[in-house]
Formats: C-alpha cells, structure tokens, sequence
C-alpha cells in the first residue's frame, strides 16, 4: 500500500506540473529562507510535511569563510542564512528548536585531491533555491551544483560535477550532536550501511539514540574507502581535543569502520563535462535493514531524482492547499503560506514502512503500530497552537499524535514532555501533553484510548514528586497550593518555581474538563481548585506575580522586569514577572478580580503593550494580544495588536520570524490570526476572534469547509456567523465549524 501511494503520487505530481505550470500554487508561495537568522532557528532544507527526513544544506561549522559567526558550530540549527561556508548536507535535523542536535550523516560532494577534513573540504557557495521539497546550491570551490530533495523516510541528492576527478564524501563524526561515534559497513561497491550516535539534545548527556541508515551512490567508484581520525600518540602529557587529530585513509580495511570520527568516501576519476551523479539515503531509528526497506518502498528502483521532486511538491500542495487565501498582499500571502509550512514539519514521523518505531525509553525495544508514530514533541510550545491547527485541518495525523503521546505512556509509564526519537528530554515546564490532549478530545477527535490516556494524566497530577519526573516540584504544590523559590533548582534554567507552577495550573484545569467530560465529579473539582493556587503569587504591590520564599513571603528585593530578553530571574523561565503574570488563561475573570476589575486589567495589559514589556517571541505571553476580547468595547484593542504584531515581527525577511519558530509555535500563532480567531487557551475548545488578514479563507478541516470573508479594512463592526449575527468574540470550535461561514465588516473607526 505504501509502494502504491509513492507511484500514485509520482504520477499525480507529473500530471500536475504539467497541467499547470503557469499557475501560481501554495508551494510557490513558501520562502523557505524566512526565520533563517535572528535566532528563528529554521532552515531550508528538503523535508516532506512532518517527514522524517530533513536534508538541510549544513554551514554553521566553524571556519573564517562563516561571515556571521567565525565559530559558528554549536547554533542549534544546522544552517543560518548569513554564514557562508558549505560542508555538506545533514540528513535528519530540527528546525525551530534552542538546542543543537541532530544534523548529522553529513554528504559532501569534491573535486581535486581528496581530503577528508571538513576545514579543508568546505566552501563558500552561490545560488542559493529553496522550495517545499528541494534545495540546490552551487559550490564555488568545485563548480558542483548539489541539489535535495526528500520522501518520508528517504533523501535524493544530485551533483553536477565538472570533468575529472570527484568525490562523495559521507562525515560520520561532526554534526549538532555532541556525539562523535559511528560505525559505516561497505555492503557493495555502490552501497554502504552504518549507524550514527545522536544526543544530548539540551546537552543532556544520557539521551543517546542511534539512528540507522543506508546510502547508495548511482554509479560505480574508481576507488572507495573509510577514514578515522586519528588521536596523536606522544605520551601522557599531551593534550587532546578534536581539532588537533589527523584523518588517515583505509582504501581496504575489512568490511566496516566504527569508532569516533569515521567517514566512507568514493573517487570517480572520469567523469565527464556535467555528468551527473546521484546520492539516495534511507534512515532509520530501528534498525539498517528497516532503513533499506525505507529506501527501497519510498525509492522503487528506476525512480528518478526529478520524479522524486516533483512528488513531494504535490505532497506540500494537497497539505497548503487546505487552507487557501485571497486577498492580502503577495507579501502576506508568503508570510501566511511560510508560517503554515512551518507548522507542518514537527512533529515528524517516527515509524518505518513496516510500521516498526522504538520504544520510548527502553533502549532497543521495537514496537509496531498500525498507523503512524510521531516523535520530536515540544510539547511547552506546541501545546499552545499548533496540535490545535493540526486538530482543525488535519484531524487525522493529529489523533495518531494523540495515540502516540498515549502509548509512550504505556510503554515507559508516563506521557511525554519534550521527547525526542523515544527519549525524554525533560526539557522546560510543565505537563504539556495534557492540555493538547484534553484539547483534541474536548474538540471531537475521541478515537483513541482515553481510559489509558486519563489514567495517565492523573498519575502525573497526583504522584509525589519523588516519584513523579514530570513534576518533580509537585509537593508543596499539592500542600500549598505554589511552589516556593529553592524547593526544586536541578532544571536547566535554574529556579524557575513561578514558571513550573503557572504551568501545572493550565494543565490542572484542562485535566478538570476531561474528568467532568468523563462524569469524574470529584476529580473535576480537585484538580479545578488546585488550577487556582495562582493567586498565591500575586503582588498588589506590583501589580504581577512574585516569586515566593520556602517561608512563605514574598521575594525581596524584587524587579518583574528582571529575566526579559531571555535572562536569568528568580522564579520565571525566559521571561519576566510581566511575560508570565496574564498568564492564566483558564481562569481570566479571576484575574481580572484579582487586579481590581475590568478597568485595571485592560489598562496593566495595554501598559504591557505600550511600554514594550511584551516579548514576541515568549510562549507564556503570547496570546495576550486576544485577552482584550474578553472585556465587552476593549475588542478593538485585539484587533490593533495583532494587526501591529503581525506587520512588525512577520515579514518576508531572513529574520521574518521573532526568534526561535519554537518547532512551528510561532508560525502557528501567524496562522490563526491572519485566519481571523486563535485557540485561546490550551485544553479549552474555544478561539477567540480578530479582524483577519485576507478577504476570504476557505480552511479544509476534515469534516466540511469553513469560510471566513472580510469586507471592508479596520475595525470589526459586525460578525455573522452562518445567516446569523454573532456578538461574542469568543467561539466554541463547533460552533464555528457547525456554522460554516464567519463574515466579518470591518470599519476604519474602533
């Protein structure tokens, strides 16, 4: 079935291009290069939508050639736009992330006297093209076009070499990783096999995986073989590090390498003006032979690297082309197909063809599932947006999300939090996995085992922290209703007790909706009450919350601007008291009690605005913009935001994305609210409106089209949802799809 599906799309994507090349598609409409730089951390690389496979052109390894950054190796992405210094294609990479990892299985093609060293072998580069599905770069110290393109599991790469002698080189010991052992096997002439160690994402040095592939180069080598590098051998004295070793070539040396910084490369001593050599790779996380039958399923013999391109084109098209846009400028039309684009590419499949996956956390363990298992959850960001566009417009890979997020439960005993290819990272807050699951269950998705899957968010909510990885901290909690500075500091950040707690207390309140969906009274009232220990933290004095001492007082001295731009402060992770102190979106009317009514809620939360105390680019602050919409007259307020949020901080520029994309959270956030709502509140089946970007949008969301129209540019005057008019700016998710269609007339005066 899964052969078929690669030929059917083959043969779509032929017919396609040619039916209609002059005609402008969402694909053509994706700049791949936005949020290169500033920290955007995305890349350009070839990738199906939440593929498996990433090809990212890699250039962040330290050289004088990098003109951004002269030691530019340990970035958390493969590539940043301003760097200028090629080593090679990475295959299976993160885009959007703030840790390096990943990024390895590096392939390079060469002329000239071989060598092996990447300081040696790098170049700069021109002609940069990216699309959906391909990337092609032009070396300039060998006159090779490279070009990558990908399938699910599987990449294609081409190299138009000079005439002459070339090279392909495959780098097993440099990447994002800090890992540096590999071992590479020659199966054939024009085959070779091996594994590759990754990790330590966040720097977390239990968290090594492997990951298994297979590589076939398209035509027969003059000459092939491994390389080591070697550790100089003058006595004890010596100082090592990974730069002063030497390469040293095997041209025979049994069937295999395996050891630190190892590498295969092939010689090709005739090749003639523009011969054209190709390079196909199938992964793994299983095993080698699940990575040949990757590459054999996804790339049946004679398949053709263009066939190839042109597939998983008309892949991005069917994705983007569920939602379609008219209206808006040509710019807001990329900045909106971008940002989509963007959301689709985490979480990633998992699973082989043969539905094989590892097993979370217990190392060599194979399991099987009859769908699809997804891997790479950053779920802190993502909980807040992008699994609910994925539960709007692609229902279906959202609940195999879903289904994935409650097995790993079974298999190692509790939900994920950051996870990564069957590991858990423990990376940032909370007990994300809650509020995105509750969400998909509150909004029909309910095809799963949600038995399994409550069982498991009430072991997380309830299990002392002694015992509890999720929430360590969850003691004084459950006790006191906060978490107090110093309880628990061994988090990467420091203390960040506020930001933990603030985290619990969202996914408190969203585990309160499913038990009352459930018919579990009394657990609907435990866990809503405790959902409201936030009043604890805060301070009429100032106005935000404050971190709270192990003897219950509030910190002093205290500054709740203290931790903006990323850093360090008592009690909150990458932000400020202000980032986080509107940050209770389960229960806004008690906040807006809290701080003395409607009158000074809005006027604090417009102050934040004003006066630059909002961080774009921060999840715990970023739905503060549609906070405004639930005061009755302060609606205009919304609209102002985001229309200035959206033309300040997404733009067609390399740093058209306000910081780290947060593996698409930031894109997300772009997406709903050029549509015109946003998913207010994680956990909650509700959105809260704006005035959109565009005159229509028709969104595809598995069950019928909804349509959104805009008539008329300013203000939201009138809403009418179906043929009726609609005065909330808050919407229930099947209200909305039940109704249709949402007009919106807008008036230049608020």
């Amino acid at each position: 079935m899964r052969l078929r599906r690669t030929l059917l799309l083959t043969a779509l994507a032929a017919a396609v291009f040619g039916a209609a090349a002059s005609a402008q598609t969402p694909a053509d409409k994706v700049d791949p290069f936005i949020g290169t730089t500033n920290f955007g951390t995305t890349n350009p690389g070839a990738v199906t939508p939440n593929g498996m496979m990433l090809v990212v052109p890699f250039n962040v390894m330290g050289s004088a050639e990098n003109l951004y950054d002269k030691d530019a190796r340990w970035w958390s992405t493969p590539y940043e736009r301003h760097n200028k210094f090629f080593t090679g294609f990475a295959h299976g990479a993160l885009s959007g992330v703030g840790c390096p990892d990943m990024g390895s299985l590096l392939t390079m093609a060469t002329t000239g006297p071989l060598t092996v060293d990447y300081k040696e072998y790098g170049t700069a580069y021109r002609d940069e093209k990216a699309t959906p599905g391909y990337y092609s770069v032009t070396l300039d110290k060998y006159d090779i076009l490279a070009e990558a393109t990908a399938t699910a599991r599987t990449s294609a790469e081409r190299y138009t070499f000079p005439s002459g002698k070339g090279h392909l080189l495959l780098n097993l010991g440099e990447g994002l990783t800090n890992e540096s052992g590999a071992m590479v096997r020659r199966v054939s002439a024009t085959e070779i096999e091996g594994t590759k160690l990754l990790g330590t994402f966040c720097y977390n040095p239990q968290k090594v995986f492997p990951v298994y592939f297979v590589l076939r180069v398209s035509k027969a080598p003059s000459s092939s073989g491994y390389w080591k590098k070697q550790r100089p051998m003058t006595g004890v004295e010596a100082e090592w590090t990974p730069d002063n070793g030497k390469y040293k070539l095997y041209t025979e040396y049994g069937r295999e390498m395996a050891g630190d910084d190892v590498g295969y490369w092939f010689t090709f001593d005739d090749l003639r003006e523009g011969e054209q050599v190709e390079v196909r790779m199938g992964i793994s996380f299983v095993s080698t032979e699940n990575a040949r039958r990757n590459l054999d399923a996804e790339q049946p013999a004679g398949t053709s690297f263009d066939a190839i391109r042109e597939a998983t084109r008309a892949r991005w098209n069917e994705d983007l082309g569920r939602i379609r846009v008219e209206g808006g400028t040509a710019a807001q039309q990329t900045v909106f197909y971008t940002a989509l684009y963007h959301a689709l590419l985490h979480p990633n499949l998992l699973s082989d063809v043969n539905g094989e996956y590892p097993l979370m956390e217990r190392s060599g363990e194979v399991g099987v599932t009859d769908g699809e298992r997804y891997t790479v959850f950053s779920l802190w960001d993502t909980c807040r947006n992008v699994h609910q566009l994925l539960t709007l417009v692609y229902p279906g890979r959202q609940l195999d999300m879903v289904r994935s997020m409650v097995d790993m439960s079974r298999e190692w005993g509790w939900l994920p939090k950051w996870e990564l290819y069957g590991r858990e990272t423990f990376t940032m807050e909370g007990d994300p996995a809650i509020p995105v699951i509750v969400d998909s269950w509150m909004k029909g998705l309910r095809d799963f085992d949600i038995a399994t899957a409550y069982e498991a968010m009430r072991k997380s909510a309830t299990t002392p922290g002694a015992q509890n990885p999720l929430r360590p901290d969850i003691d004084p909690y459950i006790e006191r209703g906060y978490i107090p500075l110093g309880f628990y500091a061994q988090d990467l950040a420091g203390d960040v007790s506020v930001s933990h707690a603030l985290e619990y207390y969202m996914a408190d309140a969203a585990l309160s909706l499913l038990a009352d969906s459930l018919g579990k009274k009394e657990d609907a009232v435990l866990f809503r009450e405790r959902s409201l220990g936030y009043k604890h933290y805060y301070c009429p004095e100032f106005g935000t919350f404050r971190p709270i001492t192990h003897k219950g007082g509030f910190l002093s001295p205290f500054d709740p601007q203290a931790g903006e731009n990323f850093t360090a402060a008592p009690g909150f992770h990458e932000g400020s008291a202000w980032n986080y102190t509107f940050y209770v979106p389960h229960d806004v009317e008690g906040l807006t009690r809290l701080m003395g009514g409607k009158r000074q809620f809005v006027e604090k939360l417009q102050m934040v605005f004003d006066e630059g105390l909002y961080d774009p680019a921060n999840e715990p602050d970023i739905a503060y913009a549609y906070l405004f919409s639930r005061f009755r007259g302060e609606e205009w307020r919304t609209q102002l935001q985001t229309r200035r949020l959206l033309d300040k901080y997404f733009t067609t520029a390399a740093d058209g994305i306000p910081g780290n994309d947060d593996t698409g959270t930031m894109s997300a956030w772009a997406v709903f609210s050029m549509m015109g709502f946003y998913p207010d509140c994680p956990g909650e089946p509700y959105y809260t409106l704006t005035a959109p970007t565009f005159d229509r949008v028709e969104i595809d969301t598995g069950g019928g089209t909804l349509v959104i129209e805009r008539h008329g540019e300013g203000y939201i005057r009138k809403m009418t949802l179906g043929d009726k008019p609609l005065k909330n700016y808050r919407i229930l998710h099947g209200e909305l799809l039940k109704g249709g269609k949402l007009t919106f007339e807008l008036q230049t005066d608020k």
